[in-house]
């Protein structure tokens, strides 16, 4: 038989041992889901390591925006960018591909269409007549696009620009395999307004007190208009102190309001060419 003082330093070495294996992460019982729709892509480089500091995983909404450096936000520039978040477990969606406004419902000839004003691309700040099938290419150019960088099939799940919808538009969207995602109202995290009139702690402290579990929360990857930068100002204190809280951060792949349909309608996208190669 073994001395008691062996089995007592054996146990003591396990016990260390053990403590050196990382942790597993605990369940997230109450999540909220951070999003950002694309932008002018000058601050994505600093959210992208506030999110892997904080060890966060959110869900990216792409169109081809005009960026201030490089090609546009899906361009062969910002490529890479996509790519390494892909690599650190973010998921992406559509966000249509010229950033595509949806302005009214029109019946044309008996069919349904809808007119659309792109912000983006050759044809920006002009209104044109769309049919659905016209809506949902523009869904799937931005989607094969990030599958193309990522090498990652993206979530059969778009956010029309601006949250700007129509129940027929979301049904003709829904026919071609994507949900439409808005945000919660205590999700409007305010990056879009003017600096002067919300400034960034006024945002944080609103955001902080305002936003419950379950909550959709949505920024951008930039915005022109607002001189004192959203991000990364507001982000990181915002994310340790909805920590703080208890709440935890999840994709839209586990929300419960949309993981049974992103396992029923996978996206099925043609094979594009690497934009690497």
């Amino acid at each position: 038989m073994r001395p008691a003082s062996d089995w007592l330093c054996t146990l003591i070495g396990a016990t260390l041992w053990a403590g050196s294996l990382p942790l597993a992460a605990a369940p997230c019982t109450k999540p909220v889901y951070l999003t950002f729709d694309t932008g002018h892509m000058e601050v994505a480089p600093l959210i992208a390591e506030v999110l892997a500091r904080q060890q966060v995983q959110v869900t990216f909404f792409a169109a081809n925006e005009k960026t201030r450096q490089g090609d546009g936000t899906l361009g062969q520039y910002w490529a890479p960018w996509w790519q390494a978040r892909a690599a650190e477990g973010h998921v992406f969606a559509s966000h249509t591909w010229d950033h595509a406004y949806w302005r009214a419902d029109v019946q044309e000839g008996g069919v349904q269409k809808f007119q659309i004003r792109p912000s983006a691309g050759a044809q920006a700040g002009q209104t044109f007549t769309w049919t659905a099938q016209d809506y949902c290419d523009s869904l799937r150019q931005a989607a094969q696009r990030l599958q193309a960088m990522t090498g990652q099939a993206p979530l059969p799940l778009f956010r029309a620009p601006g949250g700007k919808t129509s129940p027929r538009l979301i049904e003709a969207a829904r026919q071609c395999g994507f949900a439409h995602v808005g945000w919660a109202d205590a999700g409007f995290l305010g990056d879009e307004l003017p600096s002067g009139t919300y400034p960034n702690a006024q945002l944080l402290k609103q955001s902080l007190q305002r936003i419950r579990s379950g909550d959709i929360l949505m920024a951008h990857l930039g915005i022109w208009s607002r001189q004192a930068p959203w991000a990364p100002a507001v982000l990181e204190p915002l994310i340790v102190g909805l920590k703080a809280r208890g709440l935890c951060f999840a994709t839209l792949r586990e929300h419960p309001a949309y993981r049974d349909w992103i396992r029923q309608q996978p996206l099925q996208l043609p094979v594009l060419p690497d934009p690497r190669k």
